[in-house]
This record gives C-alpha cells, structure tokens and sequence, in this order.
C-alpha cells in the first residue's frame, strides 16, 4: 500500500493538512535540542521529510539515518535528498523499525513522524529506540489524535473519516491507502496509554503535547542516564 502511493505521498501530506505538517516536523526536530553534533535515527521515514528537517535545522543533526520498510518512498526520498545535496549527509535504509542495523547507544535521538501506529508490536519499537539511544538521549515522535473539544472533535472526524479518505483517493487512485489512515489512527493507543507504554519501555520525562488543538501530539522522553 505504501509502496502505490509513494509518488503522491508528499503532496497529499501537505494537501490534506493544509501545510501544517511542516511546521509539526520543524517542532518535533526542534524539541530534540540538537547542537550540531548529533547523529539522529529517523524511523519509519517514508520520503524522508523529518530526517530532512533533522539535517536543514538551525542548528541540525551532524548525522541522519533514515530507515523504512517501503522501498518505493526510499526510492522517493533518495531523489530528494540528491536534489538538496544532502545525500553525503543523510543515509536510507530498507528495514524493520523492530530491528533496525543500528548499533546500540549509537544515536543522540530518534524521530518517528506519523509512522508509530504503523508499525505491528509498538513495544517492539519502542524496545528498539531505547536499545539504539545513547544514555540521556532523547526521541520525538509525531502521531495523529483526536481534538477533545466537543464541536471541533466533531468537525474533525466528519473531515477525518468522510472528506479526507475522499480526497486521499481521487488524488492518490489507490481506494484502501486513505480509508486505512483514519481506521489507523481510531485503532491506536490513546495519548495516555502510548506514554503509559513510552515509560514502561524504559524512558523517563515522557510528556504528550498537543498540537493544532490535538489534531496531532508530539510525544517526548528520553533514555535513562
């Protein structure tokens, strides 16, 4: 499925959140604290937007490894990244985010944009970003929710379930890509229940934050020293 929808994948993400998904990536790269001398794990990367946003920040990541299972978004996210000259820079691998061929504690951080609730043992993940952080080192990850809110949640999810699964496939010609995004994220671990996992994992100082009225939450935390 991802694979079919490779070529459209970016422009549907900006399409169909109206923009706003750059401005989530740049805070999810900017919570990292990075000074320039990190070396940053980018799991489940797709095309590769938020390992790009790891390397052109101010200041960025030393050092970008971007890993997904879907060859054709590498595929995609190859020709981006040798259009902007970071190909030295930032490296894509095809891989299992449970089993990644990462050293352990080799990486300062690990990101993770809207590709969590993608993935089949989420323990297994979270398992995985703890066993490749250095002590003290830190993740971001970006995931879809559900605005609290009564008239926006409503709002929300009549767009979330009726209009974008619509739009997603008009653009897309794949009919199951953009009814499974909506089905996804409704199957997901709430915000509490996903920190609940974070902590029992292994990290500490996990927080939840929401983002453009809990459209989407920004989860933070941080191996144990």
């Amino acid at each position: 499925m991802f694979d079919a929808i490779a070529g459209r994948y970016d422009f549907l993400n900006h399409l169909l959140s109206a923009g706003i998904d750059r401005r989530w990536r740049r805070l999810a790269i900017r919570s990292l604290a990075l000074t320039g001398r990190e070396r940053v794990l980018d799991l489940c990367t797709g095309t590769a937007d938020l390992a790009i946003a790891a390397r052109t920040a101010r200041p960025s990541a030393a050092r970008v490894v971007g890993v997904d299972f879907a060859a054709a978004m590498l595929r995609v996210g190859r020709e981006k990244l040798q259009r902007r000259g970071l190909d030295a820079s930032i490296a894509l691998v095809r891989g299992d985010a449970t089993r990644t061929p990462i050293a352990t504690r080799s990486m300062d951080g690990v990101t993770i944009a809207f590709g969590i609730r993608n993935v089949d043992d989420v323990a297994a993940a979270c398992d995985e970003i703890r066993r490749v952080l250095k002590p003290a080192g830190r993740f971001a990850i970006l995931e879809f929710g559900v605005p609290d809110a009564p008239p926006l949640r409503a709002a929300y999810l009549w767009y979330f379930n009726r209009i974008l699964p619509r739009i997603g496939r008009i653009v897309s010609r794949h009919h199951a890509a953009y009814a499974y995004l909506p089905a996804s994220v409704s199957a997901f671990s709430s915000p509490d229940e996903f920190v609940t996992i974070l902590r029992q994992q292994g990290f500490v100082d996990v927080s939840a934050v929401p983002l453009t009225f809990g459209i989407v939450f920004l989860y933070n935390g941080r191996r144990a020293g």
